[in-house]
Order: structure tokens, then C-alpha cells, then sequence
């Protein structure tokens, strides 16, 4: 995800150089194929993968970028940041649903049970973002 307009130019900038490299390697490809040079020809085509790949979610991050610039995700956004505002309550039924006492979870977390309980007292407000996600993670509601 790009975050500024830094991060925006230079993967606009990246994107022309690697528009570029992809056009010199089908030239190449091209050359290589007329002088039946089947080796080559095969590590063009990974470099070729490559570069597709390598571009393609250039092209899809500066895609969204300029999406959300425009406002065009704002409600999507918008919904999204009201699910955050609902996370401490998921991750609370999410720990009752699993069946989990807050004594429980906090031995999978390695914290003790006072830590699990003053998270859930005051709705996770003094939880870092990366200790709210080693909960979700936890309680199996967060992928990664």
C-alpha cells in the first residue's frame, strides 16, 4: 500500500522504468527467438514473468492510491473504520465463543490474566495494535 505522494511518485517512476525493461525484453525475446537460441529464450521468458509480475502490483497499488485520493473508497472507508470501533467487543465474543476464560487466553499470550482482563475492562484502549492482533490471531478471527 502506498501511504504519500512520495511513495506515489517514485512507484509511478518504478513503473515506467519497469514499462521500459519489459519493452527491451520482448525486443530481446524477439531476437533471441529469430536465432533459435532456446536457452536464452527461456530466461527471458522468467525475467519477462518477472517483470509482469513485479508490475502488475505496481500498477494495482497505484490504482488504489488514486482511488482513495479521489475519494472514490470513502465509504468504504468510512465502513471500515466503524468495524474498527467494534473490534474490542468482537474480540471479547470471540473469546467467549472459543470458549476461552480470560485466564486462558492470557497463558496462550504469555501475559497474565490481569493483563487479559484489564484489555477487556477498558475495551483494549492501552492494547498496541500488534498485541490486538496477536489476540485475533489468538482466538483464530485474523489470518495473519
Amino acid at each position: 500500500m502506498l501511504k504519500n505522494e512520495r511513495q506515489y511518485r517514485i512507484a509511478k517512476a518504478q513503473a515506467e522504468e519497469l514499462e521500459e525493461a519489459f519493452t527491451n525484453l520482448t525486443h530481446s525475446k524477439a531476437a533471441s527467438h529469430l536465432a533459435g537460441d532456446k536457452r536464452h529464450e527461456r530466461l527471458l521468458q522468467e525475467q519477462e514473468r518477472y517483470l509482469r509480475a513485479r508490475l502488475d502490483g505496481i500498477h494495482r497499488d497505484l490504482e488504489e492510491y488514486e482511488q482513495i485520493r479521489s475519494g472514490k473508497r470513502g465509504e468504504q472507508i468510512l465502513r471500515q473504520l466503524g468495524e474498527i470501533q467494534e473490534l474490542p467487543r468482537s474480540l471479547i465474543e470471540a473469546r467467549i465463543a472459543s470458549g476461552l476464560t480470560q485466564k486462558e487466553l492470557a497463558q496462550r499470550l504469555g501475559l497474565k490474566a490481569q493483563q487479559v482482563q484489564h484489555y477487556e475492562a477498558t475495551d483494549y484502549a492501552s492494547a498496541s495494535l500488534s498485541r490486538v492482533l496477536e489476540i485475533a490471531k489468538v482466538l483464530g478471527t485474523c489470518s495473519s
